[in-house]
């Protein structure tokens, strides 16, 4: 019998082993460019979903208020307390009584006043504002439409001829917009109220505290942080939306979906922020100056 050529591509033959190298490498490859590339095929999705829920928003802006109340009422059954005690406690701890120390070594400790305007107004109120509406609120909504997936509801509603961007994702994305604003406003004077405790504390005068802090105010600072906030919450519903909107594989799936959800909210309002103030403080640099 005649024994198979050398380098013919049979099983153990050095052939074999060259001609098997090839595709594995060309899948490691294409898996490589897959994972790179995902990312930003799954941000333009999010933004063709963002300009369909707006489409749909303006163009026909009647019939889906019902939904939206009820969204924000469940907005701030569930975000409220949360946000309360992590703005208060925040707003003791790190900026109040550290921050508060360093004016105290001065001698002025009620020029901590005048530091909440930049650590509460512009910065931590409406950041932890957002991350408690994204834990919270925003894993509900991805968790209630993965399940909807998986569950065939969204493909059944298309069959009936029922557009579910409009009727279940339109909703939830309008009532995080305004939610995310109005409370806003909640975290702003509980973060505030943090930083009096801490003024307290450091035996700093209540007066001349809301004085510093009043006289350093202005309705650029307290506007800007009611539409930055706002855009956190557009970011957020967005996001979590197309999240469970998209999830796949079972529990599991949706699970997933859950956490990679909330982990590019946070991402998406800490770039969104960073641009958003860089922004306002260059076209106000009064703004930087402290009186």
């Amino acid at each position: 019998m005649t024994s198979p050529a050398q380098g013919t591509g049979t099983l153990g033959s050095p052939g074999n082993t060259k001609a098997a190298s090839g595709p594995r490498f060309g899948k490691g490859l294409r898996t490589a460019q897959g994972a790179a590339t995902r990312p930003l095929q799954q941000a333009g999705e999010m933004l063709e979903l963002l300009i369909a829920v707006l489409k749909s928003a303006i163009t026909n802006p009647f019939g889906y208020w019902g939904d939206v109340r009820e969204q924000m009422f469940d907005t701030l059954k569930l975000c409220w307390l949360p946000m309360i005690i992590s703005c208060t406690a925040f707003g003791f701890g790190a900026p109040g009584l550290q921050g508060g120390n360093i004016f105290l070594l001065f001698g002025i400790p009620e020029r901590l006043g005048s530091f909440f305007l930049m650590a509460s107004v512009r910065e931590f109120a409406p950041w932890i504002n957002a991350m408690v509406v994204a834990g919270v609120m925003g894993t509900a909504i991805t968790a209630d439409l993965g399940a909807r997936r998986i569950r065939e509801e969204f493909d059944a509603m298309e069959v009936l001829g029922v557009d579910p961007i409009r009727t279940i994702i339109l909703p939830r994305v309008i009532a995080l917009t305004i939610m995310t604003g109005l409370m806003d406003v909640v975290a702003l004077c509980f973060g505030v109220f943090g930083g009096l405790l801490a003024a307290w504390e450091l035996d700093a005068n209540t007066n001349a505290y809301f004085g510093n802090f009043w006289n350093n105010a202005t309705t650029t600072d307290m506007w800007c942080s009611v539409v930055k906030t706002a855009l956190f919450g557009l970011i957020i519903g967005v996001v979590c939306c197309y999240k469970g909107y998209r999830a796949e594989g079972g529990p599991i799936g949706v699970g997933r979906a859950v956490n990679q959800a909330v982990v590019i909210a946070f991402a998406g309002i800490w770039m969104f922020n960073f641009a958003f103030t860089t922004l306002m403080l260059g076209l106000n640099p009064d703004m930087q100056v402290y009186r």
